[in-house]
């Protein structure tokens, strides 16, 4: 394949911005980065218009997109609509997310991601499977009539995906002792969510491996002044990560600042708990029996329970930057280098430096538009 050249780049390489860049791309890789003069003659061109060349957008959760979701269609073909529906707002990698269901779904949305990967599908790198070893305190949406103690063989499935990352969201209070440390042994990232746990509990949990929390704020305990709860505990630890979902609706854009200036600065990372609707033009699905609409951007069941976003990651980065004050770079960061980080995958995602991943997003800086997508270079 030729090389491509990527030219006239505003370039965020995920440190800093340069004007005029040009990026060099080969075999799915970054190869160089300079002027003009670097561009080999039988290259490819690619204008870049002066817009925003930035490291493509890692999501972490996301439930569905493109009209599919997951729990419904735990397939190839499933998580290749999921991903055409968040490729266009400049997601270029992510783990599908699987809501509380049974083992048999498990299993087969497992097997669907190891095929993809197999077959190199862009941009599905694992599986995020949030429950079902929750607290119903503080289930959402989640079934409660599915939620349920870990079983005795549950760490050989959690542990099954032997090609990507596996997310397991679990609540700690609910786990037996040594089973987070075992997990966690196995290359399991193990985040705490859906948990009406105490500030002690977290605390034992982190003590074992806990990588993270799964949607900071939400269907968690609160932080209070005497007991911090869940909430507390995330923000005031330096080595764990938090997902948040900069929506306006999941969180107020005052506690998001809050959280932001609390937590040590590369800890929060953007997700968007997408549903199906986001890229698709259909904004209602059935869940759990239930009809979910979203409506102006927010996804809700009849009686207002929250039910997951109608976001997708670039609108994460432009609410990120209006709605709280982030300045861009760090913004763009929480929506690529820190996902890359927390999924250990910082030594070739989240930056746009030779040697790493083609993974690029190119989008309009006063609009928040994406204009292009590269995937490993395609």
């Amino acid at each position: 394949m030729p090389v491509l050249a990527i030219t006239h780049a505003h370039l965020f390489d995920g440190d800093q911005f340069f004007k005029d860049k040009t990026v060099l791309i080969e075999n799915g890789k970054v190869s160089a980065i300079g002027d003009a003069s670097i561009i080999p003659p039988d290259a490819e061109i690619y204008d870049a218009g002066g817009n925003i060349l930035a490291p493509g957008f890692i999501d972490v959760q996301v439930n569905g997109g493109g009209g599919v979701l997951l729990n419904h269609s735990p397939t190839v073909d499933g998580l290749r609509a999921i991903m055409a529906g968040h490729r266009q707002f400049g997601t270029t990698a992510m783990l599908p997310t699987l809501i509380t269901d049974t083992r048999e779904k498990m299993l087969a949305a497992i097997a669907a991601v190891k095929d993809a990967i197999a077959q190199h599908v862009p941009g599905i790198i694992g599986i995020h499977l949030e429950g079902p070893y929750l607290n119903t305190e503080r289930k959402g949406v989640h079934d409660a009539s599915i939620i349920r103690p870990m079983e005795d063989d549950a760490i050989e499935v959690l542990t099954s995906l032997p090609n990507g990352r596996i997310v397991v969201t679990m609540a700690p209070e609910k786990a037996k002792a040594g089973t987070i440390a075992k997990l966690t042994e196995n290359n399991v990232l193990v985040c705490a969510g859906h948990t009406a746990g105490t500030y002690d509990d977290v605390q034992k949990a982190i003590g074992e491996g806990l990588r993270g929390f799964t949607h900071l704020f939400n269907a968690m305990s609160p932080l209070n002044h005497r007991e911090p709860g869940v909430a507390g505990a995330a923000i005031a630890d330096d080595n764990t990560w938090c997902g948040l979902i900069a929506d306006g609706f999941h969180v107020h854009p005052a506690a998001m600042q809050i959280a932001v200036r609390a937590k040590k600065t590369g800890k929060i990372m953007l997700v968007t708990d997408a549903m199906p609707t986001v890229g698709a033009k259909n904004k209602s699905f059935v869940l759990g029996g239930e009809e979910i609409i979203a409506t102006n951007g927010r996804c809700a069941l009849a009686d207002g329970t929250l039910a997951g976003s109608d976001l997708d990651m670039m609108s994460a980065v432009k609410n990120t930057v209006e709605m709280i004050g982030t300045d861009l770079a760090e913004a763009l960061r929480m929506a690529s280098l820190y996902p890359a980080e927390f999924l250990k995958l910082g030594n070739r995602k989240g930056r746009i430096k030779p040697g790493f991943d083609a993974d690029l997003v190119l989008f309009d800086s006063a609009e928040f538009s994406v204009k292009n997508t590269w995937i490993s270079g395609q």
